[in-house]
């Protein structure tokens, strides 16, 4: 199972690809995983915002753990995998935590109860819920999508929880991660990809970000300078990757990033499961590989 110490470097939340008529592809998808693997990222998430999770079932989110783990199996890679399992339904994110481990997840992703808008307590006691189930748990603060932000205070008592063992932040701001390094906080991850710099100066251990499935090696690269202390170079990188970053977001995701994971030929359909639409042409052509 995945520890503090790992939660670092950069993390992938995968797509899920899907034939032309919406069906999984799990010939794409195990082709992907090897190539992503292969680029020498430091973990994989399935069932993530990237994944489409709201439009996957958990029967096919326990096909994609199956092909990811007898892919990675294949080419000798134990990249950790990371599974996210969290709804706005207590009891519904416990049990899909239990499968995961079943499965054999070495960690879970459990996001914000959205929605339904609970209190700091109802979210406090997700979270334990979640953790008391024995696999470890990164919680995943994502204000913009779940409707509720979480307090700093609050946020600092869902941390030593036993059994959390990091945050994804997607707040958008420095503020949250900036306070919980100083107090010593478990490791952070940034989860918007256009702070990527600015968070790992404040104290972040590495990323969880979608458009590192596009050329990994550049995200990799500027991780590595930065914890080689080269900083000056990391951040010249990242200001280059910033403006693909940035188009790559235009429009809802995961559609642009299919569609250059596309014309890589690393899988084989664009296609996503409405109500998500390809990306438009104009955004498109701004974007060349």
């Amino acid at each position: 199972m995945l520890t503090e110490q790992q939660i670092k470097g950069i993390y992938i939340p995968v797509i899920t690809p899907f034939t032309e008529d919406r069906e999984l592809d799990l010939p794409s998808f195990q082709n992907y995983i090897k190539v992503m693997a292969n680029s020498g990222i430091h973990g994989l998430v399935i069932n993530g915002t990237t994944g489409e999770s709201p439009t996957v079932t958990w029967d096919e989110v326990e096909q994609l753990v199956k092909a990811a783990k007898e892919t990675l199996s294949s080419i000798n890679s134990s990249v950790p995998i990371m599974v996210g399992t969290g709804t706005n339904d207590t009891a519904s994110t416990v049990a899909r935590t239990k499968k995961a481990a079943a499965l054999g997840a070495d960690a879970v992703l459990v996001v914000t109860p959205y929605y339904n808008r609970p209190t700091e307590e109802g979210i406090y006691e997700h979270f334990r819920m979640a953790a008391s189930v024995g696999i470890p748990v990164m919680v995943y603060e994502i204000p913009a999508r779940t409707g509720v932000r979480v307090s700093i205070e609050m946020m600092k008592k869902i941390m030593n929880i036993d059994g959390v063992i990091g945050l994804k932040d997607s707040t958008n701001n420095l503020d949250l991660m900036t306070e919980l390094v100083r107090c010593g906080s478990k490791p952070i991850l940034c989860g918007d990809d256009t702070f990527f710099y600015d968070m790992l100066t404040k104290g972040a251990t590495g990323g969880m970000m979608a458009s590192a499935s596009i050329n990994p090696e550049r995200f990799l690269e500027v991780y590595n300078r930065f914890a080689a202390g080269e900083k000056e170079e990391a951040y010249q990188l990242y200001v280059q990757l910033l403006p693909f970053i940035k188009h790559l977001f235009e429009e809802p995701a995961p559609a642009m990033l299919k569609h250059l994971l596309a014309k890589q030929g690393i899988i084989a359909s664009a296609q996503l499961r409405l109500p998500l639409m390809p990306a438009s042409e104009q955004l498109k052509a701004k974007i060349a590989l």
